[in-house]
């Protein structure tokens, strides 16, 4: 068991390699350096609650093998849930780079990071196997800890870097949350230099920062690339590997992002902060192969009444709380529905988000894939409208590959009847939409997945 400051020394990480954001940056050399802080709080569960991406680096790489528990809290969660947290995962002290903005009366000690460097080096020992805890994503009410180990998390990653210049990674996905942990964990115990962005900043902002900074390796969900597919890039990425996670990505975007990047490896993978990384595809086909269900391996998958369920040593081990995460035989119930189609698996939604037309169920994910694939169309979301007669229908946004296509009613009109004749060949009557809107973007959530809400 090694530390994550171990674990970024042992990579040798190049002089210059560094964290980065705009406007603030912090070298791979100095974050593995101590300031006093770790020590402060060895054996206690600590709140990491950050203004800053970077702020939170600092305080896991400093705290992992000190800290009995990090609870790092998402970016813009409710304070009104915090004492929740602070029970749940008996909280008992808190890390923060802004003090000053810490909501009033949490009643624990609180402890400011230092710059590196600016207290002398403790003796303070990195052995503990410290528990970290993340917030369940798309979570409403009070939000689920579950609790993870360093080694399940980064169980698969690579062990060796590969042969020739460093990769220079990036994220979209903020990295308090599993996603983006996943890419700064590839970044750090790489030795690997990596830029991070903010999601309140404009897509094309992003894109050009991660352009001047020379990412060469990029993560986001199926919606933060949808995004990059629509947006004109004044300084293009050369990109040799993205990744794409947390949201089905369907063949269209495969597709699509191929074209755009002939020479990088594309890969898609299954994971969840329940679950941890399940595995990865980059055979540039949506699903995957048939032969993953069910084939030995540490990573278990089976379907049980059409919902994939995992068992994994890179799972999380349970949740902060009495609510089980795994059924008697350790398998985790992912809610992913998957059907097997012409010797592959394909995800088709998610079990709670069935759309019932007169007793019929429609996942919206399936008919959104089949929307994606008119080649007119970059974006869609499918949602239930409400219906006297059957309960609900099928309704459609539409966000096209040409935004100026929208602004001429004669060419929306033939559009519309196009993507809806598309969607009457492959698609039966009941899932196919009723209704199709243009917009000009679609709302995602603070995960970078896309934004759902019936109406």
């Amino acid at each position: 068991m090694a530390s994550l400051r171990a674990r970024i020394a042992a990579a040798r990480p190049d002089p210059g390699a560094r964290l980065a954001a705009p406007g603030a940056s912090l070298g791979l050399g100095d974050l593995i350096r101590s300031g006093g802080f770790g020590a402060e709080l060895a054996g206690r569960s600590v709140l990491v609650l950050t203004a800053t991406q970077i702020g939170a680096a600092q305080a896991l790489v400093e705290l992992d093998g000190r800290a009995r528990r990090l609870v790092l809290c998402p970016p813009g969660a409710p304070a009104e849930h915090l004492p929740h947290v602070i029970a749940e995962a008996g909280v008992e002290a808190v890390a923060t780079d802004r003090p000053e903005q810490l909501p009033a009366h949490l009643g624990l000690p609180v402890h400011a990071l230092r710059p590196p460097g600016a207290a002398a080096a403790t003796s303070a020992a990195d052995d503990l196997a410290t528990e970290w805890l993340m917030f369940t994503s798309g979570t409403t009410g009070a939000p689920k800890l579950v609790i993870h180990k360093l080694d399940g998390l980064t169980a698969a990653l690579s062990p060796t870097a590969p042969a020739g210049p460093r990769p220079v990674w990036g994220t979209f996905y903020d990295i308090r949350r599993f996603g983006g942990l996943q890419a700064l964990l590839r970044a750090l115990t790489g030795g690997c230099a990596m830029a991070l962005s903010e999601a309140s900043s404009p897509i094309a902002d992003r894109l050009a920062w991660f352009a001047r900074f020379g990412v060469s390796h990029l993560t986001g969900t199926p919606s933060h690339w949808r995004l990059l597919l629509m947006t004109a890039q004044s300084e293009p990425l050369d990109l040799a590997y993205l990744r794409l996670s947390g949201e089905i990505a369907d063949q269209a975007v495969l597709d699509q992002l191929g074209a755009m990047f002939p020479k990088a490896r594309i890969v898609h993978a299954y994971a969840s902060t329940e679950a941890g990384v399940g595995f990865e595809v980059d055979d540039g086909l949506e699903g995957f192969p048939e032969d993953f269900v069910g084939r030995d391996g540490p990573v278990e998958l089976k379907v049980v009444d059409g919902s994939l369920r995992i068992r994994s040593p890179r799972a999380a081990s349970g949740y902060a709380g009495p609510t089980a995460l795994t059924d008697e035989a350790g398998f985790i119930d992912s809610g992913d529905m998957v059907e097997l189609r012409e010797g592959r698996w394909r995800f088709v939604g998610r079990r709670g988000g069935v759309i019932n037309v007169g007793g019929l169920k429609v996942h919206p994910e399936e008919v959104e894939a089949v929307l994606n694939r008119h080649p007119a169309v970059r974006m869609s979301r499918v949602q239930a409208r409400r219906s006297p007669i059957t309960g609900s229908v099928v309704s459609a946004e539409v966000a096209l590959d040409d935004p100026q296509a929208a602004n001429s009613p004669e060419l929306q009109a033939r559009l519309r009847a196009s993507i809806l004749d598309h969607c009457r060949a492959a698609l039966p009557p009941h899932k196919t939409p009723v209704s199709l809107r243009f917009v000009a973007g679609m709302q995602m959530t603070a995960a970078g997945k896309l934004e759902r809400a019936n109406a």
